[in-house]
């Protein structure tokens, strides 16, 4: 664990020394305050479930023992992490306290690849950095409607079926996080459901995860739009009929966007997945909704 780093006062504007230490669970439900202060509306279990991830990837900037900001870098083994919980408290904006956050977690947690979900104001300052664009995001959102068609097929996810849903969420995702999915699976409150293939095995999962307004349905990973079709379903049916569902869809797959405004739901607001370094080389035709816009 690394020790907190203290920048000289001269060194940001308007501020006095500054602390970079790591969070602790307390520190990450502050962040999760802040998050939804900015209309994120982040899931009722994050806390716990984001810092058991990598406790060491959370950082707080300190000034005189009031926390000013917030960043994460989560790595998914040595050669790739995810950057999110990019936050300066609202008064202490313009000071550079962003900018020292930035590059103390990146320097703190190096990867050969480092994705993002970049908010529209921030894209810019984000290539600066290095990172490029990937694809755009877009959140759906709304009182979801019935879809019509039989829900056949759809049933909770089993013990032995995590071999497969890992398998799936590391294609979807670009690096393997067995971990994680673990615990996101299995996280108070989630409803993980699967769907079955014709032909046998599976064809997709998804989860509901209640969130300080409605839910999120997070991720959403199918072989087909038909498939997806019906876990989608079957997750607003989890939600009950007209409670506020999001959904964020990557713009490239028009058979997700599609699916999402048959629900009943409507864009809101967008990011962009943004990577510095290497790539991976997503199947977006089988990405129905993202899982997590801070953890990737």
């Amino acid at each position: 664990m690394s020790t907190p780093d203290r920048l000289a006062e001269s060194s940001i504007e308007g501020c006095g020394p500054l602390d970079i230490r790591i969070m602790q669970t307390g520190d990450v439900a502050l962040a999760l305050d802040w998050a939804a202060a900015e209309g994120w509306n982040p899931g009722l279990s994050d806390a716990a479930l984001f810092h058991a991830v990598d406790p060491g990837g959370f950082f707080v900037a300190v000034e005189e023992e009031a926390p000013v900001g917030v960043v994460s870098v989560v790595r998914y083994g040595a050669d790739f992490a995810f950057l999110g919980f990019f936050m300066v408290r609202p008064d202490r904006r313009g000071r550079g306290i962003g900018r020292a956050l930035w590059r103390h977690a990146l320097a703190e947690r190096p990867a050969a690849t480092v994705g993002l979900d970049g908010v529209v104001a921030q894209q810019e300052a984000y290539q600066r950095s290095g990172f490029v664009l990937a694809h755009r995001n877009i959140r759906y959102s709304g009182a979801a409607a019935v879809l019509d068609g039989p829900i056949a097929g759809v049933r909770p996810v089993a013990a032995g079926d995590f071999p497969v849903l890992a398998g799936l969420d590391t294609a979807a995702f670009g690096a393997a996080r067995p971990a994680f999915l673990a615990g996101w699976l299995q996280a108070p409150g989630h409803a993980a459901l699967v769907v079955e293939a014709e032909g046998g095995g599976l064809a997709g999962f998804g989860v509901l995860r209640p969130c300080r307004t409605g839910f999120k349905i997070a991720p959403l990973f199918a072989d087909t739009p038909e498939a997806a079709s019906r876990l989608l379903a079957a997750l607003i049916a989890r939600a009950g009929i007209g409670a506020v569902v999001m959904i964020d869809v990557p713009e490239p797959n028009v058979a997700a966007r599609t699916l999402a405004e048959t629900a009943g739901l409507s864009p809101v607001f967008e990011t962009a997945r943004m990577y510095r370094g290497p790539a991976p080389q997503l199947p977006l035709d089988r990405i129905f909704g993202l899982t997590s816009f801070e953890l990737g």
